[in-house]
């Protein structure tokens, strides 16, 4: 490739200003500093499961995620509309919901709670009153 001897200060000048901003090249480093933010949140459905089977499912969860450093876990509990335990006179229609139920048993399970920082209700863009974001301590 031959060299002009005389390039012109108008094509120097905004060589310059390109180095200094350029719009037109993909940030790689930018890109996956994003997919690293969204990795440390793990998602999980509680959808279809007995209040036993959730129950066992967060404890697996929570041991889980702390260990593979997540630092939350989003749990889609459902609102309990669909729950069938009106009829039930010996069960309390509100803690027979996964949505209660499960922060509960976090709070009384000792070894559970202790590796929690917070049990929050989601965002609405997360799921609402139908999810609820557990931050984790780390190890």
């Amino acid at each position: 490739m031959k060299k002009e001897k005389d390039t012109p200060d108008l094509e120097k000048n905004l060589w310059e200003e390109y180095i200094k901003n350029p719009k037109d090249i993909f940030d790689k480093e930018l890109d996956s500093k994003k997919k690293f933010i969204r990795a440390q949140r793990y998602r999980f459905d509680l959808h279809g499961f007995t209040l036993l089977e959730a129950n066992k499912k967060v404890r697996e969860l929570i041991v889980y995620c702390q260990e593979n450093s997540f630092t939350e876990i989003l749990l889609i509990t459902g609102k309990g509309l669909h729950s069938n335990t009106d009829n039930n006179t010996y069960v309390s229609k509100e803690l027979s919901k996964l949505k209660f139920a499960v922060p509960e048993y976090i709070k009384t399970q000792r070894d559970l709670s202790d590796k929690i920082i917070s049990i929050d209700a989601a965002k609405i863009s997360d799921g609402g009153e139908g999810a609820i974001i557990i931050k984790l301590k780390k190890l």
